[in-house]
């Protein structure tokens, strides 16, 4: 049965959530930080988000000729702004701080806002190597966007509803990561270019000197990189309500087991990044369109088809 819609966390719950998703990223920013210590042999752990911060905060921001600093300060800010907006449809156990009827619609409409920061943080400088970095992006959303957003839907379409609250009531016999398998795996692979993270970092990459994060520095680098984390950590605990039924599990309470499941599908990510090369923009896209959009059109034919048998839409 859908939960109303009046079920919501307290207004106060929309001041504890910016510092809900910076816990969270600090924290699945110090066990990568232990595991690159345990392959590399380098020093690290978790004090290392810690020193990050200390040093970000004390250093200098940049300047470059004829820049745009709206630009390039907004692209900065944007992106943590993005991140907590788009968690405010995600339920922490049974409730969302929005339970909005449309959730699953502003999840992804708010995930746009990270195309507009990352992009304005690369034109902002006015440097070639910025600007690059941030059109690699945008070739790199509109690449992934299509198969994130038919993931999604397919989700919705199973529930037979946009409120991310029907999807994880919709789940109580089966999670919807058994009934969509090819969706859940999309959704992974597309949330993984959302946030530019492993093999999917190309726009901030090595060979551009950081790309569209090679002008930032101090405060506007540790927004810039805090939201990114942000974004990894809100992606990945929205595929909890969308196909791993929500906070549904035995023995512990529903707050906890979505913690759980989120730090497993972190997991899976922060693991994937050490094996899987990074991917060229072309290559990227070619497999985005000529394979991931088939599959996942596939996989929503699929689920009509279940849901027409058991007598929805």
């Amino acid at each position: 049965m859908p939960i109303p819609a009046q079920v919501t966390l307290p207004w106060w719950w929309a001041l504890l959530l910016p510092l809900v998703l910076i816990a969270a990223a600090w924290a699945v920013t110090a066990f990568d930080a232990v595991v690159t210590a345990r392959t590399t042999g380098r020093r690290g752990g978790f004090a290392v988000p810690a020193r990050e911060v200390a040093r970000l905060l004390v250093g200098q921001r940049r300047r470059t000729v004829a820049a745009d600093p709206v630009l390039w300060r907004a692209g900065s800010a944007v992106l943590p702004v993005a991140a907590v907006l788009a968690a405010v449809v995600i339920p922490l156990g049974a409730r969302p701080v929005a339970d909005l009827g449309i959730g699953v619609v502003w999840f992804n409409a708010v995930e746009v806002l990270a195309w507009a920061a990352v992009w304005m943080a690369g034109w902002g400088p006015n440097s070639v190597l910025s600007l690059v970095g941030g059109y690699r992006f945008v070739a790199q959303g509109l690449a992934y966007e299509l198969p994130h957003m038919f993931a999604i839907i397919t989700a919705a379409l199973g529930a037979q509803s946009l409120r991310v609250t029907d999807i994880v009531a919709a789940q109580h016999d089966l999670w919807f990561v058994l009934l969509m398998p090819v969706a859940f795996v999309v959704f992974l692979i597309s949330t993984a270019a959302m946030a530019f993270w492993g093999p999917f970092d190309a726009p901030v990459a090595a060979d551009l000197a950081g790309g569209a994060a090679a002008e930032l520095s101090g405060a506007d680098r540790l927004l810039f990189s805090g939201g990114r984390w942000m974004l990894l950590t809100t992606a990945a605990a929205m595929a909890v309500p969308l196909f791993l039924g929500g906070g549904a599990g035995p023995l512990l309470p529903e707050w906890a087991w979505v913690v759980v499941k989120t730090a497993a599908v972190l997991a899976v990510m922060v693991w994937a990044r050490r094996r899987v090369p990074r991917i060229r923009m072309d290559r990227w896209t070619e497999i985005s369109w000529m394979v991931l959009v088939p599959l996942t059109l596939a996989q929503a034919l699929v689920v009509s088809i279940v849901v027409l048998a058991q007598g929805g839409l």
